[in-house]
């Protein structure tokens, strides 16, 4: 079985697609970091589309998610938009859990797994 990187670089690759399972590296958001839950939710999300894309895959195919937030107060913003953009009748498997981030601009960081 082949294994296929996407967006490498030194340290990590965003994408690794190994037989028809789609692995993300954890998305921050890259327009919106600095701003609210809500923009960086939603920026992160698009990039999560155009990555499941680009590896022949999309949101309705997820297996699995994790949802890193800086506070856990914040759950429910982060959820009004990921409710929005979870593809009804395939939801994943999902954990959510409070962290400090690499970075301070950062508040949500989310990573998954999907078939392709």
């Amino acid at each position: 079985m082949t294994i296929q990187r996407f967006d490498t670089g030194p340290r990590m690759s965003q994408t690794v697609v190994h037989g028809n399972t789609v692995y993300l590296a954890g998305v921050v958001a890259n327009k919106a970091a600095g701003e609210s839950v809500t923009r960086q939710t939603q920026d992160i999300l698009s990039i999560i589309d155009g990555h499941l894309a680009k590896a022949g895959s999309d949101k309705s195919k997820l297996l699995t998610a994790t949802i890193y937030l800086t506070d856990m107060k914040t759950f429910p913003e982060m959820n009004a938009v990921w409710d929005g953009w979870v593809s009804a009748g395939n939801t994943p498997a999902r954990a959510t859990v409070e962290v400090k981030l690499a970075a301070p601009q950062y508040n949500v960081e989310i990573m998954v797994i999907a078939a392709r």
